[in-house]
């Protein structure tokens, strides 16, 4: 029986890792691409995701040979790209702009063979949140969760709470969408 190549997730989010073993797949190995998660000028929030999610999977796959999984999210409101927020006021300013309105969260996957062979997706999830109070907001603030995430939130946590509607992959917004990410692995003839 031949070996299987391995599975490297381009990835250190603990998210993927546990969003992958719902599904039964566990990487091999992890090694995160660095890389400047710029917006190139004029590149819609769309195009970012995407062009992230397949550079670093090329990045990775060009050093470490196997089946290299890679996403990103970019969560947005209208063109504007809200970051990762780093601080409490980030957060705060996040869910100020998400309050009562509607957003997007981009999803980019891409996954490349052990023959080179690129496969991408991308994957587009709206949402609408509910018009926040100052005790939701600081309610948010208190648990933590929005530190690190793209654009202040972590729908897996309270703020699924704050979403009055979604139209799109509920695991894509929380970094990997299963059902596609599924399609290219078994595209590229991946078999756990």
């Amino acid at each position: 029986m031949a070996v299987r190549a391995p599975l490297i997730l381009a990835s250190a989010s603990p998210r993927r890792r546990d969003l992958l073993a719902q599904i039964g797949i566990v990487p091999d190995s992890i090694a995160a691409a660095d890389l400047d998660e710029s917006p190139l000028k004029d590149e819609t929030p769309a195009q970012l995701a995407l062009r992230l999610a397949v550079s670093k999977a090329q990045a990775v796959a060009a050093v470490t040979p196997g089946y290299v999984l890679a996403a990103d999210t970019v969560v947005c409101v209208g063109r504007r790209v809200l970051d990762k927020a780093e601080t409490e006021s980030d957060v705060a300013a996040c869910l100020k702009l998400l309050s009562g309105r509607g957003h997007r969260v981009y999803t980019g996957v891409g996954v490349v063979g052990p023959t080179g062979k690129l496969s991408s997706r991308l994957v587009e999830t709206r949402l609408t949140f509910k018009r926040l109070s100052d005790a939701d907001i600081a309610a948010y603030l208190a648990c933590g969760e929005g530190i690190g995430k793209a654009g202040g939130y972590a729908i897996q946590g309270l703020a699924g709470s704050y979403v009055t509607q979604l139209v799109g992959s509920y695991t894509g917004v929380m970094g990997l969408p299963l059902y596609e990410t599924k399609c290219l692995l078994d595209g590229s003839g991946y078999k756990p």
